[in-house]
């Protein structure tokens, strides 16, 4: 949206493609028509004031010819020839196996607040809110005000990384009332640091976890279990078309350029930093693929700056070695094709796994396992091929002549 919104403004003939109904991403999902704060209201205004051609619904999938994009839609397909290209592709949740990870109602924390989102109820539901970040106490805190029984966060890091982190705080006002408005959220919620869940018990669905902190071990009876171990970019369309990734992330210049010419990305593909900062970078990208450079230079300060905030949060909630334990060797890490922890032990990299045991090879194709084993293993996930999404075959024989949309 920010992208967008810059770039029309800077005189563009802009088109979007979003794989959702409605524009806004994870963070404002189904606010299009009621925004919940000030900054959503804002972008709503511009995304909506400026003339962009809006494709809803619209999930690419590969990349027919040089500048020009394969999608599906609702009813069809389409074919998204382009002059600059802006990749915004987002990010998703990192899965850390463990036993009993599998059993129905064990969610990602943010899939979790999406699917309460889209209308699933969850009040008077018990909770136990697991892994790292702020993201957890957003979830927790959007949870509650929906009815839901939140049982404990349990959160990764060490109370010394979060107290050196928050005496950080200090120097971000807005960050610090983002801070005190989670906590006042979230009075009398139990908060527990240094934990994490050994295991999820249920028989045909979960009906309890058990957490350890330190050397102790209890149990929580609960409805739902949601786990968020940092998130991991949505790289594969800028894979796809040959761009480059330094350290998982695609690399970039200061203009948000990646390494091909006329791509452009922005947000947490080029490094998980949250919404300011992917807004700010939309911004940049907008303005430069624009034509207006000076514009997109003037946003650098700003950007420079909620990096130094981000870099300090990785350092906070980095993952702690001791929860590579919590995998087994008769633990499911892909569960697409039923793969456990010991059969891939076996093997020495990604593609000697996936050749020997199918792993990665299923409908989510490594989405959930890879980077689960590029934190157990050090693996790094290769070859990314189309489709970048389950297509219908109609769409992979289509005719790349027709239906096509220039922007």
């Amino acid at each position: 949206m920010a992208a967008a919104a810059s770039a029309a403004q800077a005189g563009a003939h802009v088109g979007v493609a979003d794989d959702n109904p409605s524009f806004g991403g994870q963070i404002w999902r189904g606010q299009e028509t009621s925004p919940s704060t000030d900054l959503a209201k804002l972008w709503y205004q511009r995304f909506q004031g400026a003339k962009v051609e809006c494709l809803r619904g619209c999930r690419v999938f590969g990349a027919e010819e040089e500048k020009t994009l394969v999608a599906e839609t609702f009813d069809g397909w389409a074919e998204l020839r382009f002059n600059k290209l802006i990749l915004a592709t987002g990010a998703r949740e990192r899965f850390l196996p463990f036993p009993g990870w599998t059993l129905p109602n064990v969610m990602g924390a943010g899939g979790l607040q999406a699917v309460v989102k889209s209308g699933v109820k969850i009040r008077d539901r018990r909770v136990v809110i697991a892994g790292t970040g702020p993201l957890l106490l957003a979830v927790a805190a959007h949870l509650k005000r929906d009815g839901a029984e939140i049982c404990v966060v349990a959160e990764q890091a060490s109370w010394n990384r979060l107290l050196r982190f928050g005496l950080g705080l200090t120097g971000q006002p807005s960050k610090l009332r983002q801070a005190i408005g989670l906590k006042r959220d979230l009075s009398g919620v139990k908060f527990v640091a240094n934990c994490w869940p050994l295991a999820a018990e249920g028989s045909d669905r979960l009906e309890s976890v058990t957490l350890l902190s330190g050397s102790t071990t209890w149990k929580v009876p609960c409805d739902y279990l949601a786990c968020g171990f940092h998130l991991v970019p949505n790289a594969e369309l800028a894979v796809l078309l040959g761009c480059i990734l330094a350290d998982g992330f695609v690399q970039i210049d200061d203009l948000q350029r990646t390494s091909v010419h006329d791509v452009y990305c922005a947000g947490e593909p080029t490094g998980i930093g949250g919404l300011e900062l992917s807004l700010v970078e939309g911004q940049i990208a907008g303005y430069a693929a624009a034509g207006n450079p000076e514009k997109a230079k003037s946003l650098f300060a700003r950007r420079s700056t909620l990096r130094k905030f981000v870099a300090r949060m990785d350092r906070t909630f980095a993952l702690n070695r001791e929860l590579r334990s919590l995998t087994g060797d008769d633990t499911l890490v892909c569960r697409c094709e039923d793969v456990e922890f010991g059969r891939l032990r076996e093997h020495w990299s990604w593609r000697s796994a996936k050749l020997h045991t199918r792993c990665g090879m299923g409908p989510c194709q490594g989405r959930i396992c890879g980077p689960a084993l590029e934190f157990l293993l050090g693996w790094r996930v290769e070859s990314i091929r189309p489709p970048v999404f389950p297509a219908r075959v109609g769409s992979l024989a289509m005719a790349p002549e027709s239906h096509a949309k220039q922007c």
